[in-house]
């Protein structure tokens, strides 16, 4: 695998970090970024969410190496420092929500070719958990899984509820897919939104460090979705409510203030999974792993409980 660039001045995470190109089987360049544990007990696979980027998550590798567990996670496509499949580099879009697929098997390609210790784990946030979860029932090698406010469903308005299952359709005929969805825009929502209107954290100090991320490189700061990716992921998300629940054992954490993805469906989704857990984190936002100090420290905790346990 060739060097990939990484950020370590923004993401100040682990000394200790790697960073490397990989093709995907349909020719997109993605990036890879492994950081690596002394004496691991384990490998954790982290799925990260629509517009994230790997040096994002700095501060939680440090805690998670720390903690004896190597990360290793990918910049899908359309984000971070991946390649963009649409024109415009600030659209959040995909051809079809089967490519994220394509892109989690390069990353366990990587993990497998880096010798990543096992066992393996994987966490998923948002849309990582919607990927995450399609991973597990198709086979993702792990033992054990941790959501954090997956993205089982969108949040919208009862009124505008069905609009994912036939707008896009609509508009794909007439060649209008890869426009902006309605309600959203192309600035970056960190960039775009002061901290007091934030649905993400109630943690300025992070807020202000996702910015900082933003501002220093123009591939971090992805904005809103186009509207063939509002209408994949409406269906890739009512395919999994009615797909079988995968048996491993799953925790699932779950923002108390959650605005972003649909709450009603995370409960749906637990209601007939005996080997899922589902857990509130009473105050928080969306971004669970970088929310204030409690509600952090308690995803970290319990999670890592969780992954230690027999």
């Amino acid at each position: 695998m060739d060097s990939a660039p990484f950020h370590n001045d923004l993401a100040e995470g682990p000394e200790l970090v790697q960073s490397y190109w990989r093709r995907s089987k349909d020719g997109l360049r993605l990036r890879v970024v492994h950081w690596p544990a002394e004496k691991a007990r384990g490998t954790i696979l982290l799925f990260t969410g629509r517009t994230e980027y790997a040096e994002k998550y700095g501060h939680f590798a440090s805690d998670l190496t720390k903690a004896g567990y190597s990360l290793i996670c990918i910049d899908w496509r359309g984000q971070g420092l991946s390649d963009r499949v649409a024109e415009d580099v600030r659209l959040g879009h995909v051809e079809t929500f089967d490519d994220y697929q394509t892109d989690a098997a390069e990353l366990v390609s990587a993990a497998r070719e880096l010798g990543c210790p096992e066992p393996w784990f994987m966490i998923g946030h948002s849309m990582g958990g919607c990927i995450g979860l399609r991973s597990l029932i198709e086979g993702l090698p792990v033992e054990k899984a941790i959501f954090s406010a997956p993205m089982w469903g969108i949040n919208l308005h009862p009124l505008v509820r069905p609009l994912p299952f036939f707008l896009p359709q609509i508009m794909r005929v007439f060649g209008q897919g890869k426009r902006i969805a309605p309600g959203t825009r192309l600035e970056n929502y960190i960039v775009d939104t002061p901290f007091s209107e934030n649905m993400l954290t109630t943690d300025v100090a992070y807020y202000d460090y996702l910015a900082s991320h933003a501002l220093a490189v123009p591939e971090f700061a992805v904005g809103g979705p186009s509207i063939d990716w509002v209408g994949y992921a409406a269906q890739e998300t009512k395919r999994l409510a009615a797909l079988p629940r995968p048996k491993m054992p799953i925790l699932t954490f779950l923002g108390g203030d959650e605005k972003i993805v649909s709450v009603p469906a995370i409960h749906d989704m637990h209601r007939n999974w005996p080997s899922a857990e589902l857990r509130i984190v009473d105050g928080a936002r969306h971004e669970i792993m970088m929310e204030s100090g409690p509600a952090r420290s308690r995803f970290l905790t319990e999670g890592l409980e969780f992954l230690q346990s027999g």
